[in-house]
């Protein structure tokens, strides 16, 4: 029986965990932001925080580059002040996943927090109820549902990646070799048998994730009627 590395795997899952916690925080805060605010330039910022969704992997992954590579100003800053590099190494994949990732999260979290109605936000103001206790205990969760269709898109967007992780990460077996890159690369070098093992794999990831997800919302669901 053949034995294959693992470590595609557990980089793709620390990845996309990783880049979907980023994704989650950065889409709650600009959701929150824009779903609330009336302001100049506002359809110009929406536009720029979904432009990955319609720009190509090489377009990302070469503005990635720019920005991050050993000359770039992101990438030279944080190589001089915390010895941090970018390139070549899994800290870039997780960023091409954040930034492929984010429309959609942002996308979804948006919808859900304009379904809220903000009357019971107008209501809670009034009787003296801090924002972030607003938001705690009625606007996050009459998004939830919205938010959570975001994860799972978020999640599943990330850990397959394939484009943008390959420009500013690279191919290096055990470091940057994440499940798509080891699909490619094995096809490539005509080893049918190893790429279809990492595609069986990776759609049982997915399928596991999307399943899991799936009953635990709707048990969660249930609970609630219950109440």
């Amino acid at each position: 029986m053949i034995s294959y590395d693992l470590s595609p795997l557990f980089l793709s899952l620390k990845v996309a965990t990783i880049s979907t916690i980023l994704v989650f925080f950065t889409s709650l805060i600009l959701a929150r932001f824009m779903s609330r605010h009336e302001f100049f330039g506002k359809s110009a910022i929406d536009a720029l925080i979904l432009l990955p969704l319609v720009l190509p992997p090489t377009v990302i992954g070469f503005g990635l580059i720019v920005l991050f590579g050993m000359n770039g100003p992101l990438g030279k800053l944080l190589e001089d002040l915390f010895g941090i590099r970018i390139v070549f190494s899994w800290i870039g994949a997780a960023i091409a996943s954040f930034v492929v990732s984010l429309p959609l999260m942002y996308q979804s979290v948006l919808a859900a927090f304009e379904k809220v109605d903000p009357r019971w936000e107008n209501v809670a103001r009034t009787m003296g109820v801090s924002e972030w206790r607003i938001f705690r205990t009625i606007t996050f969760p009459l998004a939830w549902s919205g938010i959570l269709a975001g994860l799972i898109l978020s999640f599943a967007r990330g850990i397959g990646e394939f484009g943008a992780t390959l420009m500013i990460a690279g191919y290096i077996p055990g470091v940057t070799e994440t499940v798509p890159l080891a699909i490619y690369f094995a096809y490539e070098a005509g080893d049918m048998e190893k790429a279809v093992f990492w595609v069986i794999v990776i759609l049982t990831v997915g399928v596991t994730a999307i399943t899991w997800v799936n009953y635990w919302r709707k048990k969660n669901a249930y609970r609630i009627g219950r109440e």
